[in-house]
């Protein structure tokens, strides 16, 4: 049997990139970004542009969290189908939400291009497969639904994508915008080159309490210092949702394996983010050094000790849906990992502040959309630190 870590692959492969100091005297500062990952990454960027005199604290190594578990695969596809979210929201709500996706995912390779990054970042299309019969004329809904929105799909019969890709299928939406990348490299890489801009980051910071009033946040840590700032912006993902009493997301774990490099694959599916209409879906895509990486076998049990035991059973199962996927295909499993994730009852992010905490914001990118969310959160908390009124923060507002 081979032995699985807790390490993800992205942080056996790149290490602790940079580390950084814990506080040990009293701060004060703008603004306060609680979250080391990609999400406060991204935040903290956008902050040090604006001109905010930031700090990013984190209480464990930067990016250590969700960030370094992610499969970093760029969609603007929200987990809730658009015929679906239409029903929800309404249907000029729903494009606009999906719309947002694609000017992330496009702003992103604008930002990375800029900054001249090196993190694996590619831009693919995405094919999202029909696993049955049953589930074709669904998933034939959901394209209608975006080609009349002209969200750049086209419909590919069974045959076309065994004829292209090799794949096993009831036919798919081909989606002409998305993109991989290591979000782990990314983040910590963005961090820190906004730490020569003036981005002060501590690491490994053990919060004792947040003192939301008093015209402004005091973080009062457990070795007696304290951190001031006139606002709070939490970064946190999934560790958030116990702070309100609404029930914001609903947690799961996941779990992801990467073969060894060089596996032998139809060249096709290096282009493409793959993911099925199967509860819950099988997803894959290929990484910068030549190996497939395939996730899924979803879970609503969320401990770490459940989600070690069961990694031999979760990679039997995975396997098991890449063979029906991709017949005869050679897979030599080199790493397996778990991971944490929320979903939210539309899919949809929570961004903006909440009734309950003064003088804080939150960035919650939630599901599989969690880096795009975050991306666009970026303009969401920038026009809200400058009074100015944004569309977006209404669909992805608290107590909706």
């Amino acid at each position: 049997m081979r032995l699985r870590t807790y390490e993800s692959f992205w942080l056996l492969k790149n290490g602790l990139i940079y580390t950084y100091p814990s506080v040990q005297q009293n701060l004060s500062t703008d603004i306060v970004v609680l979250g080391g990952g990609i999400t406060g990454a991204l935040i903290a960027d956008m902050l040090v542009r604006e001109g905010y005199k930031t700090i990013l604290i984190d209480k464990n190594d930067i990016a250590l969290g969700s960030t370094s578990a992610t499969t970093s695969m760029l969609q603007y596809e929200i987990d809730v189908p658009l015929y679906k979210l239409e029903d929800k929201i309404g249907t000029d709500a729903a494009v606009k939400c999906y719309k947002a996706g694609i000017a992330a995912i496009r702003e992103l390779e604008e930002l990375i291009s800029k900054e001249k990054i090196n993190c694996g970042f590619r831009k693919k299309q995405s094919l999202y497969l029909a696993h049955t019969k049953a589930a074709s004329p669904h998933l034939y809904k959901e394209f209608e639904a975006r080609d009349q929105n002209k969200l750049g799909v086209k419909w590919l019969t069974a045959s076309a994508i065994k004829r292209k890709y090799g794949l096993q299928s009831f036919g798919g939406i081909l989606s002409s915008v998305a993109a991989s990348v290591d979000a782990y490299k990314l983040a910590h890489e963005l961090i820190s080159i906004n730490t020569r801009r003036g981005l002060l980051v501590y690491d490994q910071v053990d919060i004792k309490k947040i003192d939301h009033k008093n015209r402004g946040v005091t973080i009062s840590l457990e070795n007696g210092c304290r951190v001031k700032a006139k606002k709070i912006i939490y970064c946190t993902g999934y560790e958030t949702v116990n702070m309100f009493d609404e029930r914001i997301a609903d947690l799961h774990s996941t779990y992801a394996c990467v073969s060894e490099e060089k596996i032998k694959i139809n060249k096709e599916v290096n282009n493409i983010l793959l993911w099925n209409t199967r509860t819950p879906y099988l997803y894959m895509r290929t990484t910068d050094d030549g190996r497939l990486l395939v996730g899924g076998g979803d879970s609503r049990f969320t401990s770490a000790t459940y989600m070690q035991e069961n990694k031999e059973k979760k990679s039997k199962e995975l396997m098991k849906q890449l063979l029906e996927l991709m017949p005869g295909i050679h897979f030599i499993e080199d790493i397996m990992w778990a991971g944490l994730f929320g979903s939210t009852k539309d899919g949809l992010p929570y961004i903006g502040p909440h009734p309950d905490f003064e003088n804080a914001l939150f960035v919650l990118g939630f599901g599989g959309n969690g880096i795009t969310f975050s991306i666009q959160g970026r303009q969401i908390i920038k026009d809200m630190l400058a009074d100015k009124p944004n569309e977006l923060s209404y669909y992805y507002r608290f107590k909706r």
